[in-house]
């Protein structure tokens, strides 16, 4: 009986010690009831993770917003899931490949025949975990697909966006970013490719693109801000079929929700106390440290000049 009793409380406790882990892992909330009714969102990657959550969010909240995904057949798919539970039919699917520079800007150019403002831009999408390869634009693809596509997309948006100002970029970066470099005579990695470095180098080059933009929309209302959404169990990691079908069960009670993994993308898209700040770094809904190499604003203006080029902006 006593044997029982001690067993029963031990695994009570244990209940009871997980459920708190659980919760202090899912982070800061944005809690706020703002509603964002007519504006005009495009959040990049949103068939799935947090985009998605981030799409539904904000259709919840009354926004317009275009899905802009790689795969037609599963931005639809997330599109008609979204419209379902939200009633809100002002949500649309367009292709966007951010590893291929011509969809980016046939993107833009659809984009553009629809709508007359953009309030938010959501630099959402990302991969991880890819053998090398090279885009038919000759660039390194984990480079392509989370930081240059994103700084082409945004760039040819930059006047619809002053022209909607107040507006705000949200750049989602990661706090992987701490380990990246930027090896000016090796961007694309083919020197040494290692799949972690390749990543955390992309998420330093968010960073750095996010300050850099801040500095050049200084004076437009347009801010550009960027953040680390936390760990989440997401398809991101799909390119690692064990650590996929192992990590939510090994790492549970560490990982945030994909619900609560937006929530931070939607404080710096929505929060009123956040009109007018820019050039910042976010974490669990709140101002957090960016690492030293994030600060370099001569490598930031020398990456812009470079990015320029790979993308052809610059011609």
């Amino acid at each position: 009986m006593n044997c029982d009793l001690t067993c029963g409380s031990i695994f009570v406790v244990i209940g009871v010690v997980l459920y708190l882990l659980r919760r202090y892992a899912q982070g800061g909330q944005f809690t706020k009831n703002v509603r964002a009714d007519g504006k005009v969102v495009i959040i990049t990657g949103s068939n799935t993770g947090i985009g998605k959550e981030t799409a539904l969010e904000l259709a919840r909240k009354g926004a317009r917003v275009y899905m802009a995904c790689r795969s037609l057949e599963r931005g639809e798919k997330a599109k008609k899931e979204i419209v379902a539970v939200t009633g809100n039919t002002n949500v649309f699917n367009l292709t966007l490949d951010l590893t291929s520079m011509e969809s980016v800007r046939n993107f833009v150019k659809e984009f553009l025949k629809r709508e007359t403002s953009l309030d938010i831009l959501i630099n959402n999408a990302g991969v991880f975990g890819l053998d090398r390869s090279i885009t038919k634009d000759g660039h390194e693809i984990v480079l392509a697909s989370n930081y240059l596509g994103h700084f082409l997309l945004t760039n040819l948006l930059l006047d619809i966006l002053k022209s909607s100002a107040a507006s705000r970029i949200v750049n989602v970066s990661s706090t992987l970013h701490r380990y990246g470099k930027i090896v000016r005579d090796d961007l694309h990695a083919e020197r040494e490719y290692k799949v972690g470095q390749v990543y955390a180098n992309s998420k330093l080059a968010n960073m750095l693109f996010s300050r850099e933009l801040a500095k050049r929309l200084d004076g437009s209302s347009v801010t550009s801000n960027s953040l680390h959404p936390g760990i989440i169990s997401t398809e991101i990691s799909r390119n690692y079929p064990t650590f996929s079908a192992m990590a939510p069960f090994v790492f549970y009670f560490f990982w945030k929700s994909v619900k609560s993994g937006c929530q931070t993308t939607l404080y710096c898209a929505l929060d009123p106390e956040l009109k007018g700040v820019t050039g910042k770094y976010f974490s669990d809904c709140r101002i957090a440290d960016e690492s030293n190499n994030a600060h370099d604003d001569d490598t930031a203006e020398w990456l812009w000049r470079a990015s320029e080029k790979l993308t052809g902006l610059a011609e």
